[in-house]
């Protein structure tokens, strides 16, 4: 066996180009970062805070109404937000599904291999198990054969 076959992960190396969701890049590690970040705990409460400080400060000082009811600029301000968040969320979930169907594949084949190994390894067995009950059986055939020339001495 060579080293590359004690590798528990060689089935998964021929996918290792789909580990990063937008690619290797700046912008891929920046894109994949921000669509982990929709949808935690973190970001939703953040973001709700900033709704309630927004609407409070819009409907009660009047001098800082920058943005009075019905909201429209922080309508715009979600709008722009999911113009971007959805297609990221969306590439990352299909990129997710392909590198989930990939390293399945590689598990399966990891599998079969190992299921081959541990069947080989129980023939071996069998046929050790026979040799030692041939061994046996001959061994007690040449005791009881050294009995005799023994007893009839």
């Amino acid at each position: 066996m060579t080293n590359r076959s004690l590798n528990p992960l060689r089935f998964h190396e021929p996918h290792a180009h789909l580990a990063a969701p937008f690619g290797a890049d700046s912008f891929g590690r920046t894109a994949e970062k921000m669509a982990r970040f929709f949808g935690t705990p973190v970001y939703l409460v953040t973001q709700t805070m900033c709704v309630i400080a927004w609407i409070a400060v819009n409907a009660a000082a009047a001098a800082f109404r920058w943005d009075p009811y019905p909201f429209i600029l922080l309508n715009l301000a979600f709008s722009t937000q999911a113009a971007y968040a959805a297609p990221l969320i969306l590439l990352a979930q299909t990129r997710q599904s392909e590198r989930d169907k990939v390293y399945a594949e590689a598990d399966a084949h990891h599998r079969d291999e190992l299921q081959n190994q541990m069947l080989a390894l129980l023939q071996t067995n069998t046929d050790l198990t026979q040799q030692v009950a041939d061994l046996t059986t001959k061994l007690t055939s040449l005791t009881e054969e050294i009995h005799r020339a023994v007893t009839k001495a």
